[in-house]
């Protein structure tokens, strides 16, 4: 089930601070904006692929107790970068754009180098550094320029303050850039480490930032490399080549198995989110390989034809009875195709084969109250409670918990998920609003209270609504 959900703001202001040691490749660095940002693509066989290529790599890095999240961006651009210390966030557009698992795993490789060196940390020190000094020489540099003033001279002091106020600024940008450009290296050579320490190769590391040093040589044609966050492409390439190749895993190819679970999930992410002509184009009819065939069926339930969708889930079931995935596809179609009753039966089974993963049991708990049968709602009203305890950030199961005591009557709990799904949507107007209504409904000390009592007092996050 692939679901767009907001990204929070919170995570927005550490992803403007990120992009200094994010995977970028260019010449420039990107700043993300501060009030806007993708949203967040949600889907249990894509993050459990990520987990799976990050769980040896992080646990070679001493990390493995970290709870690190993997966090999937709605963006089609090659990236990746860490923001706060306890999450990967990878742009779809890198899972897109590997061929191989190898691909990616080098690049997540890289970013836990960040993690590890708690590059993050460091660089918000050197920042506040480079603020202190920026405001003691502007001050300084203001001070000349009073002087000069007050001496009558248009040049002397006057001129002397203006230099002292962009010089120093000038000589604190580029040493920030030269340490951002450090920790870039550091981040590869950490990387090509955790990759040879768990008997993977680093090829694939080189063969993606090699891909973008070819693609970005006309760029950086002429850059100052003093000037630049990330070292020069061609140079850093040369670097990672030497240490890379060195490896007695260099020529290690991925798992059969594993290098199918990345295919199946590039054609996922295909169908879900480029157009029907296009997934046509990459997966055509006469492709019968199973990345091919499930990347059809999604975009034929996606665009209207639920019979022929389903007649290819069935195909693709009976070739992987145990996959998961496919059940909750077939559930996932049925529910939107206004059949929420048939639904239930592949949505029970892709819970069972996934190990209860919470978001296929958000989409059975969907499932089961859009049925307006009351004999499933307290089944419904248990699955979800289940499913959003282990999975607290996605707003979707709070609303469909919301419906679920709302058809059962008990309105304190229902206003109490309304207000939960409201602030994790970013709307703290109304997570306020119906928190404070769930809190009349509650006996003052309960447990219900004291959770709508911490939305009231809440402080909103950065630019959440607030009025």
């Amino acid at each position: 089930m692939l679901l767009r959900f907001a990204l929070r703001k919170k995570t927005l202001k550490l992803t403007a601070l990120a992009t200094a040691i994010a995977l970028a490749v260019a010449p420039t660095m990107a700043l993300a904006q501060e009030n806007k940002g993708p949203p967040i693509l949600r889907d249990t066989e894509s993050e459990q692929l990520l987990r799976d290529y990050t769980r040896p790599i992080l646990r070679a890095a001493g990390l493995e107790k970290q709870n690190i999240q993997m966090v999937i961006i709605n963006d089609g651009t090659f990236n990746a970068f860490v923001a706060d210390g306890r999450r990967i966030f990878v742009n779809y557009g890198a899972l897109m754009q590997s061929e191989t698992p190898n691909q990616i795993i080098g690049v997540l490789a890289h970013e836990t180098g960040h993690l590890a060196g708690g590059h993050l940390a460091k660089l918000r020190e050197q920042l506040a550094q480079a603020q202190t000094q920026m405001i003691i020489a502007m001050l300084l540099g203001a001070g000349a320029m009073v002087a000069g003033a007050r001496g009558g001279s248009n040049n002397g002091l006057a001129n002397a303050g203006a230099a002292a106020v962009a010089a120093p600024q000038e000589v604190i940008r580029r040493t920030l850039l030269s340490y951002q450009r450090q920790q870039e290296e550091n981040a590869d050579r950490a990387g090509v480490k955790f990759l040879n320490a768990t008997g993977q190769s680093a090829k694939g590391m080189y063969e993606t930032f090699k891909r973008f040093t070819d693609e970005s040589l006309f760029a950086a044609r002429g850059a100052d490399p003093y000037l630049m966050s990330h070292p020069m492409p061609a140079d850093r390439v040369a670097a990672l080549a030497e240490i890379a190749r060195s490896s007695p895993y260099w020529d290690k190819k991925d798992d059969p198995a594993l290098q199918m679970r990345h295919d199946m999930v590039r054609a996922k992410i295909s169908a879900f989110m480029e157009r029907q002509d296009t997934v046509y184009r990459r997966y055509p009819s006469s492709n019968n390989g199973l990345p091919a065939r499930y990347a059809r069926a999604i975009s034929t339930y996606l665009h209207g034809d639920l019979r022929s969708a389903l007649a290819q889930i069935d195909g693709l079931i009976q070739a992987q009875p145990n996959n998961a995935y496919f059940y909750e596809l077939r559930g996932q179609a049925l529910l939107e195709g206004g059949r929420p009753a048939e639904a239930i039966a592949p949505l029970r089974r892709a819970v069972q084969l996934s190990g209860n993963a919470p978001l296929i049991e958000m989409l059975l708990g969907q499932a089961l109250v859009a049925t307006s049968n009351n004999a499933y709602t307290d089944e419904a009203i248990n699955i979800l409670r289940a499913a959003v305890a282990r999975e607290s950030e996605a707003p979707i199961g709070y609303t469909q918990l919301a419906m679920a005591y709302g058809r059962k009557g008990d309105y304190a709990q229902a206003d109490l998920a309304s207000a939960q799904a409201a602030y994790l949507r970013g709307d703290s107007k109304t997570a306020r609003e119906l928190a404070s209504r769930a809190k009349t409904r509650f006996a003052i000390g309960t447990p219900g209270w004291v959770k709508a009592d911490d939305i009231v007092s809440a402080k909103p996050l950065p630019g959440q609504k607030n009025n």
